[in-house]
């Protein structure tokens, strides 16, 4: 059995979760499941229970380890996506996330689910149909009462660096030092969640969140800096619009964004991040098993 005291080893309501750099099976993938009508990259592909279905069971088979289920679109408003996402309603999000995520869990019991959420009525009634993990991406700042829904499941708390509401955060922050703010900021989710009596916790830079795109080139170039928090690092960088400014081609679009996602993810996980969120399941799988090949020592 492993041990439950290690930071980097998750018990994910039963279910184990090994995020350690040292992991022989490498880091973690998590698949993007958006059941949203306006998400930048796939909004309105997944929001029947067929689609959703069909969808993880092409991500279980590609590797991925974690299903992220998400019902209410972070689009930041700007030029790259024009109006932000709508605010969803509480009763509106539950309805869109409860269904799936029960039906995953019933139909693929050995996957993991995290509920891509803020708002902590809506982790309650994920968490109760079997999801195991709670990915808020406001960090607790809107609702510390998340923490407390995930402490009583026993469930792990990702806490992700942002600013502003969801579908209204700014691309523009005057950052003396980004990194030292953002680890700033992720200590700060720490603490709050380990009062509420979270053990398991998982931080996430927040790639993409209100950081210009040099911003958030030197978020990734510096994840090791985030290993000093104690606890597992999530990487999120999949098709986002940084990406394609990386690539000299802001009009890029999203689905045209995948090898810039990949370079950013090895140069993050070369640092240290051991969970990686992505939209493309086999070409991130590709891309770590040869991470793994040509870092670790082969025997002769």
């Amino acid at each position: 059995m492993l041990p439950t005291h290690h930071p980097f080893i998750l018990d994910a309501r039963g279910k184990w979760l090994d995020c350690r750099r040292e992991n022989p099976a490498g880091p973690v993938v998590m698949g993007i499941l958006n059941v949203t009508p306006d998400s930048f990259s796939d909004g309105g592909r997944y929001t029947s229970l067929d689609a959703a279905l069909a969808r993880v069971e092409t991500m279980i088979s590609e590797g991925a380890a974690i299903i992220d289920v998400g019902g209410e679109s972070t689009r930041p408003r700007g030029r790259a996506y024009g109006a932000g996402a709508s605010a969803v309603a509480e009763a509106e999000e539950r309805e869109r996330v409860v269904p799936i995520i029960r039906a995953i869990t019933g139909r693929f019991p050995d996957i993991l689910v995290s509920i891509d959420t803020y708002k902590p009525a809506v982790a309650r009634a994920a968490l109760e149909v079997g999801a195991h993990l709670v990915n808020d991406v406001t960090g607790l700042r809107l609702f510390p009462e998340t923490a407390a829904v995930a402490a009583e499941a026993g469930a792990p708390l990702i806490v992700m660096h942002s600013l502003g509401r969801p579908g209204e955060m700014p691309h523009e922050h005057p950052y003396t030092d980004v990194v030292a703010e953002v680890y700033a900021s992720l200590d700060a989710s720490i603490q709050t969640a380990q009062r509420a009596g979270v053990r398991d916790i998982v931080v996430d830079p927040g790639f993409g969140f209100g950081k210009t795109p040099a911003e958030n080139a030197a978020l990734i170039r510096h994840t090791d800096a985030f290993l000093a928090l104690g606890r597992p690092v999530l990487v999120g960088v999949s098709r986002k619009s940084s990406i394609a400014t990386f690539l000299g081609d802001p009009s890029r679009p999203p689905d045209a964004r995948l090898f810039g996602s990949l370079g950013a993810t090895a140069v993050a996980v070369l640092r240290g991040a051991t969970l990686v969120r992505t939209h493309d399941i086999r070409e991130t799988v590709d891309l770590l098993r040869v991470i793994a090949a040509v870092t670790t020592a082969a025997p002769r």
